[in-house]
């Protein structure tokens, strides 16, 4: 697998959903520019096969399996991240979304468990990991930096998504929060909000209801998507720190989208 040095030496956890879809496209790309990766998904028999087609290729790679939204299991994986890597230095945060979960509906029609369990998948578990990789970082004295995937629904409105909404401005606030507390540790955050990407689990079809919508008249891609991660990962971007990077084909500065 060919690829660049931008994360030569880098020891990269990539956490919800690193075996498939945008996480999967994260995790090739960080081992090709040259970081470690540890793969972790709540689906084991992925993780494996992202880790032996990274294995394959020459890249050093470990598969971790566990549910983010239980915090011994999300614990687990930080750190047997670290001790398979010989420490962490980035942390990437993938998996979100709402419609994947539970129904798409108004807000007076969402049920509280439902909005539970949008939250616990977006933010929530993004906000335990980040304080666990943030003491360890600390503790290694050598700084890091954490990107998250994020999404466009977090600074503007989608019908019937507004649990993922709320909790995708979450990520973008907790992102400045790490930049105003800790850059002088050397450690960063920042966001990748996307708008509409072709994955398996997202939109798949272009010519879907979405496509006028998008100025650039196509979806994006995972791989755009890991290019950003990996260009946030690198010390390329090291004075970039609790700011967030939109793909989204100019989505945002045309709206609304639709239901």
């Amino acid at each position: 697998m060919a690829g660049s040095s931008r994360l030569d030496g880098k020891r990269a956890l990539v956490i919800g959903g690193g075996g498939a879809g945008i996480g999967r496209a994260i995790v090739r790309a960080c081992a090709a520019a040259g970081a470690g990766v540890a793969v972790a998904d709540v689906d084991a028999a992925r993780a494996t096969e992202a880790v032996d087609e990274l294995r394959a290729a020459g890249h050093t790679a470990h598969a971790l399996s566990g549910d983010v939204r239980f915090r011994e299991q999300l614990e687990d994986m930080i750190v047997g991240a670290a001790e398979r890597l010989g420490g962490l230095d980035t942390l990437v945060t993938v998996v979100g979304g709402q419609v994947a979960f539970v129904p798409a509906v108004k807000l007076h029609e969402m049920e509280d468990e439902d909005w539970d369990t949008v939250y616990d998948v977006n933010l929530r578990y993004v906000a335990r990991a980040v304080r666990r990789v943030l003491r360890l970082f600390l503790e290694q004295g050598i700084g890091g930096n954490i990107v998250s995937i994020g999404s466009v629904t977090g600074f503007m409105a989608a019908p019937k998504q507004a649990g993922y909404g709320a909790a995708k401005a979450g990520l973008y606030s907790l992102a400045r929060t790490v930049a105003a507390e800790y850059a002088a540790d050397g450690i960063r955050m920042n966001v990748v909000a996307g708008g509409a990407i072709s994955t398996a689990v997202g939109n798949t079809n272009p010519t879907g209801e979405w496509l006028p919508e998008i100025p650039a008249g196509r979806f994006g891609t995972a791989e755009e998507m890991a290019a950003a991660t990996v260009y946030l990962a690198s010390d390329e971007a090291r004075y970039v720190t609790g700011q967030q990077i939109v793909l989204d084909g100019g989505v945002s500065v045309r709206g609304p989208f639709p239901e």
